[in-house]
């Protein structure tokens, strides 16, 4: 069932002073440094007024591709929705997370720090595992709590679940959602299959369910934080809402089930387009939209080797688990009527590690964290406050297991094993290497790439181990 287009209200009458906001920035060609003005926007934007904190909307969703929207160029995968916030806001498109696999990858958004220095680049967290992020890592989530901010997350935590690392422990108010991937679980598995795990749901750390119907997941998260934002609607609030799917084995709603020309992962798709939808229209009936900054992502790429049950990376190269830009590039878009002016695109290099420190922040306060932050905070460059030259540190990519495999600096990405060298602004897809053009440039890269490996290898601290079982999961275990 297709649902209608979200449309966004008119021109807030109190812009922030903040206005600046995290993303509305720049239209450089794509990666370089530039000092032309960096924002390709359309009119609209407020001038500065009365100071005002914002709500925060962080949809974080599991495997999607950056080809999967329509607003990408997606032929048969509707998103009415999500296009209807590209359109009300600013569109990123060299937007990369940390790594290209789950528990990295939300390790460095929550935090705002590569996770080899988090010690949680060695792949995802299984269900018999004891590690997870360090309880002394200070999350977003307990910085605004910390400011004032009620928090919720509503959807997949995956950075660890033994007591004293789950969402509650790392500065959430509330929690609804499961602690690892959907498939860490008997659904969508054989009988008698040979996997003695399973999965749980929680409310604030606590099971009320094992194995519970996933195909209800995209919308009873939805409606827990539509609840949580109602509640909270005199008072700031962040609301993190990291569905479990695109990744598999999908389960879209009943009332979506069969809807899509692109089959099941479609579907999924599409539910998820109606869940920022209904999430949008419960801020417009509470006459907070103008109030609210909503940003929409993916923690990774698609996971191509699933072929119908996976995305697209449109005509990026690679997918989840890969180091090329299909792994690490997905979409970001974000609105915030009034502030971010309408139709913006921003082609400046990014990384979720600066949406931590960006957001802090714009709600009026800094993310301290256990050490030194990798992510920057880029809202003054994104307000247009700077003139200058936009610059980016170089960017270390990382693979799944944890190994540096490829670093970034202005438009250049060398790939280290293969010594392959790409212009990304002229070759996005990766497939023209000039290497052989650029001897001097491939050692100065690699040199570079080992230099700051070693500097966050330096710096690197423990994650957390052990603790008490917040739950078993083992599938011979009685469930309470």
């Amino acid at each position: 069932m297709r649902q209608p287009s979200h449309r966004a209200s008119g021109p807030s009458a109190a812009a922030c002073t903040a206005a600046a906001l995290l993303l509305a920035a720049c239209a450089a060609p794509e990666g370089a440094s530039s000092g032309a003005p960096a924002l390709e926007q359309a009119p609209g934007a407020r001038p500065a007024g009365e100071a005002r904190r914002p709500n925060v909307v962080l949809f974080f969703v599991d495997d999607m591709g950056y080809g999967d929207l329509g607003v990408a160029g997606h032929p048969t995968i509707a998103t009415p929705n999500l296009d209807a916030l590209a359109r009300d806001g600013v569109r990123l498109t060299q937007f990369v997370t940390a790594c290209s696999v789950c528990s990295p990858s939300r390790a460095a958004l929550l935090t705002g720090c590569y996770p080899r220095v988090l010690e949680m680049h060695r792949h995802v967290v299984f269900p018999e595992d004891d590690h997870g992020l360090h309880p002394d890592e200070v999350t977003l989530a307990e910085c605004l709590q910390e400011a004032g901010y009620a928090t919720g997350m509503f959807g997949k935590w995956h950075l660890g679940h033994r007591r004293g690392m789950l969402p509650n422990d790392q500065g959430f108010d509330r929690w609804v959602g499961i602690p690892y991937s959907n498939d860490m679980a008997q659904a969508g598995r054989r009988p008698n299959n040979t996997y003695r795990f399973h999965l749980p749901f929680l409310v604030d750390g606590e099971v009320t369910e094992w194995e519970p119907d996933q195909s209800t997941f995209t919308r009873r998260l939805t409606e827990e934080a539509i609840d949580f934002i109602r509640a909270h609607r005199d008072e700031p609030f962040f609301a993190y809402v990291p569905h479990p799917m695109p990744h598999i084995p999908l389960f879209p709603g009943e009332a979506f089930q069969g809807e899509s020309l692109r089959g099941t992962y479609g579907d999924v798709i599409e539910e998820l387009d109606w869940s920022v939808g209904a999430v949008r229209a419960a801020l417009d009936d509470l006459d907070l939209a103008e109030d609210t900054l909503v940003l929409f992502s993916s923690d990774n790429g698609p996971w191509l080797p699933m072929k119908a049950a996976g995305g697209s990376a449109g005509h990026l190269r690679g997918g989840k688990g890969t180091t090329w830009e299909g792994g690490h590039r997905v979409p970001l878009l974000a609105a915030w009527p009034g502030t971010i002016p309408a139709g913006s695109v921003c082609r400046e290099f990014t990384t979720a590690m600066d949406l931590a420190p960006t957001i802090a922040r714009l709600c009026g306060t800094e993310l301290v964290g256990r050490g030194p932050l990798d992510g920057q905070d880029v809202s003054d460059r994104l307000m247009g406050r700077d003139a200058g030259p936009v610059t980016s540190p170089p960017f270390l990519y990382y693979a799944a297991k944890g190994q540096l495999a490829a670093i970034r600096r202005g438009p250049w990405k060398l790939h280290l094993e293969s010594g392959e060298l790409y212009h990304l602004e002229e070759d996005v897809e990766e497939r023209r290497a000039v290497q052989g053009k650029h001897e001097e440039l491939v050692d100065e890269l690699r040199e570079l790439a080992l230099r700051t490996d070693a500097a966050l290898v330096a710096r690197a601290r423990s994650q957390g181990s052990g603790g008490d079982l917040a739950f078993d999961p083992r599938l011979e275990a009685k469930p309470d």
